[in-house]
C-alpha cells in the first residue's frame, strides 16, 4: 500500500516579517529605513536649492516620508529573509561558485543584486551597475571581496527577482 504525505509549509514567526503597528506580514524595517534616509537626503538637497535652510529641512521631512513608503513597498516586493534561505540553500550550485567559498562570502553581492533590482525598476543590471558598484563599495568591509569578484552573485540575484516578479 502507497501512502501518500502531505507536508504543510508554516513560516517561522520570525521569517513573517510582522508590521509593528497591525501585525500583517511583509513588514520590512530595514526597506523603509533605508528608503526614508535616501528619501531625506534628496528631499534636503532638493529643499535646500529651491528655499534655503528652511526649505532644506522641509524638504528633508517630506523626502522621508516618502522615501520611507518607496522603501517599504519595495521591501515588501522582495522578502529579504526569503532571499537570504534560498541564496544560502543554493550558492554552491552557481556557475560562478568556487569551492571553499561560504555564503558569506557572496552574500554581500547577493544583496546588493535583490536590493539594487527593486531599488532600480524599470532600468537594467547594466545601465545600474555603475550605482551598484559604488553603492557596494560604501558599505563593504575591508574582509568583504572587491565588487568584480561578487559581480556574478548580485546579477544572479537580480535575474532572479527579475523573474519572480515577472511571475
Amino acid at each position: 500500500m502507497i501512502e501518500t504525505v502531505t507536508r504543510k509549509v508554516v513560516a517561522n514567526e520570525e521569517e513573517l516579517n510582522r508590521d509593528p503597528f497591525t501585525g500583517a506580514p511583509g513588514a520590512h524595517p530595514l526597506g523603509t529605513g533605508a528608503g526614508a534616509a535616501s528619501g531625506g537626503v534628496a528631499g534636503a538637497a532638493i529643499g535646500m536649492a529651491v528655499g534655503g535652510p528652511i526649505g532644506s529641512a522641509i524638504g528633508a521631512a517630506v523626502g522621508a516620508v516618502a522615501g520611507g513608503l518607496a522603501g517599504k513597498r519595495a521591501a515588501e516586493t522582495v522578502n529579504p529573509t526569503a532571499e537570504e534561505i534560498f541564496w544560502r540553500e543554493t550558492y554552491i550550485r552557481e556557475p560562478y561558485y568556487v569551492q571553499g567559498r561560504t555564503y558569506e562570502y557572496y552574500a554581500p553581492g547577493f544583496r546588493a543584486g535583490w536590493e539594487g533590482r527593486v531599488r532600480y525598476d524599470g532600468r537594467t543590471f547594466e545601465g545600474v551597475e555603475p550605482e551598484l558598484m559604488a553603492e557596494y563599495s560604501l558599505i563593504k568591509t575591508e574582509l568583504d571581496p572587491p565588487w568584480q569578484e561578487v559581480r556574478p552573485a548580485a546579477r544572479a540575484a537580480w535575474n532572479r527577482v527579475d523573474q519572480n516578479w515577472k511571475a
